[in-house]
């Protein structure tokens, strides 16, 4: 799995946090973004940045961070067929996948602490879409993810 992860000055030491975690799980991933607290990226360019190379299959997953992570959701999903979630804790960040199919998670880096990060990171990228899901359930997602695709077809042509 390819991991797109980028922050802006205020997700810096989280997205440090989930780089080290990262790097010792052997993931293969990409630093977008600001990378040092000398040349700081606003969060609209981070996620302009990032959900077009989620949306063109360069990446499988991202990991966006500012201030609340509601700005870089807001950015992340304005690009068709990206689905972007801001999460606050674990369960979100598994329901963001498993219902949402989201593939990229979005966070606060004043919200949450690095070890909170790394848990709801490594639960985002652990999770496939409809795990754990009653039958019915899951039958209902792929009903549910066919007319999303419907409207943003209506929307973006």
């Amino acid at each position: 799995m390819k991991i797109a992860i980028g922050s802006d000055k205020s997700g810096f030491a989280v997205k440090e946090a989930l780089k080290a975690w990262l790097t010792e799980q052997g993931m293969d991933f990409a630093d977008l973004g600001t990378v040092n607290l000398n040349d700081v990226h606003p969060y609209y360019q981070v996620a302009s940045e990032v959900a077009p190379k989620v949306q063109s299959g360069e990446f499988d997953r991202a990991i966006l961070i500012c201030g609340t992570g509601a700005g870089m959701c807001v950015v992340a999903n304005k690009f068709k067929g990206v689905y972007a979630v801001a999460c606050e804790g674990v369960y979100a960040a598994k329901m963001a996948r498993a219902i949402n199919n989201a593939q990229i998670l979005c966070m606060g880096g004043w919200i949450v602490g690095p070890e909170m990060a790394v848990e709801m990171t490594r639960t985002f990228l652990e999770t496939d879409w409809c795990q754990d899901l009653e039958d019915w359930r899951a039958e209902n997602m792929h009903k549910f993810a066919a007319k999303v695709s419907e409207i943003e077809g209506s929307i973006y042509g």
